[in-house]
């Protein structure tokens, strides 16, 4: 059965291992079944939550795009745009907002985590976009999400406000109910340099990720140095429950390879930790390079990634706003 498939990646410039391994790498391959149609949004819209330099964010704009392509994803078999291109996202989240209920906003734990001890001077739009994110989901009729964990919840109030709206307005299964698509292969990146912590952009260190426009050199150098433990490689499963950076390099290669970790831990059982870490930079060698060396051609071709925003956006306007119509129709406006 086909699948209608939505995601958003924030266009926070200088993607990382993480973004890629936890979400680029599954658009690709989701994109690539041609029994799927997918469309992939760069959320600007999300991304002002926080302060931007505005040349920054459109130069990261770009950059995302770039990125999307170089790593795989075709822009004529999928739809890529980006949100602020398209009016009926902005609109929908106010009626949506006005649906969804202060109570399951209040229980949203990426906005306790984001806002710190300060609630009071935290935005209004980082305490209500999730509800934004469910217009996004919900314009297009899709059937699928793919979540990694943080988002779990959030796509959980996308489908009780879904559930809420068809319910008052007596319009059944209007907004399609979306299911999550969770990656089965290990996804969580780590730092490099704090197993415990997700892999970051806004780490200081550069050492704590691989940038998926860093050089060959590079990447073999942060191997090199990423924390690792005392202890041998480790020879069962069991093994890995303390140690989180070993874990977190042996989950890398593991999925870079599209295998188990417990594969991945028979493989090195008894071998030097420096034989995995060049087998693993080899491996990330390999996967990363080619990416890296066309994100940056692309950048040098900025009118190219323009003109697939233009084309994507005018695909994505077509589609949404006919449901915003209808939705304007069934409010009674």
């Amino acid at each position: 059965m086909s699948k209608k498939i939505f995601s958003g990646v924030q266009p926070t410039g200088n993607l990382h291992l993480g973004n890629y391994l936890g979400a680029i790498k599954n658009f690709v391959k989701l994109s690539n079944d041609n029994t799927n149609d997918c469309i992939f949004c760069v959320v600007d819209l999300h991304a002002i939550t926080a302060k931007q330099n505005p040349k920054e964010l459109k130069d990261n704009i770009l950059e995302t795009i770039a990125t999307f392509v170089a790593s795989g994803i075709d822009p004529k078999k999928s739809i890529i745009f980006n949100q602020s291109r398209v009016p009926a996202h902005s609109e929908a989240a106010w009626i949506l907002s006005c649906i969804a209920r202060m109570g399951w906003l209040n229980r949203m734990t990426q906005f306790k985590e984001k806002a710190g001890k300060d609630k009071e001077k935290a935005s209004i739009g980082l305490f209500s976009y999730p509800v934004l994110m469910a217009a996004d989901i919900l314009l297009y009729d899709a059937t699928h999400v793919p979540v990694g964990d943080d988002q779990k919840q959030h796509l959980e109030l996308c489908r009780d406000i879904a559930q809420k709206f068809n319910n008052e307005f007596e319009v059944e299964d209007f907004l399609k109910i979306p299911e999550p698509l969770i990656q089965k292969e290990f996804s969580r990146i780590m730092s490099l340099k704090d197993g415990s912590k997700k892999m970051s952009k806004s780490e200081l260190s550069d050492l704590s990720r691989i940038n998926l426009t860093d050089t060959k050199d590079q990447i073999i150098n942060k191997i090199k140095k990423a924390k690792t433990d005392t202890l041998p490689m480790p020879s069962t499963i069991e093994e890995l429950k303390e140690r989180h950076e070993v874990k977190n390099l042996i989950g890398i290669y593991s999925n870079l390879i599209e295998t188990s970790l417990e594969k991945t831990i028979v493989s090195f059982s008894g071998k030097n930790f420096s034989d995995f870490k060049d087998k693993l930079s080899q491996v990330l060698v390999e996967k990363i390079e080619p990416i890296s060396n066309e994100i940056k051609k692309l950048k040098r071709d900025k009118e190219y990634l323009s003109q697939i925003l233009v084309e994507g956006s005018q695909k994505a306007n077509e589609i949404a706003s006919k449901k915003i119509k209808k939705i304007h129709e069934i409010v009674g406006f």
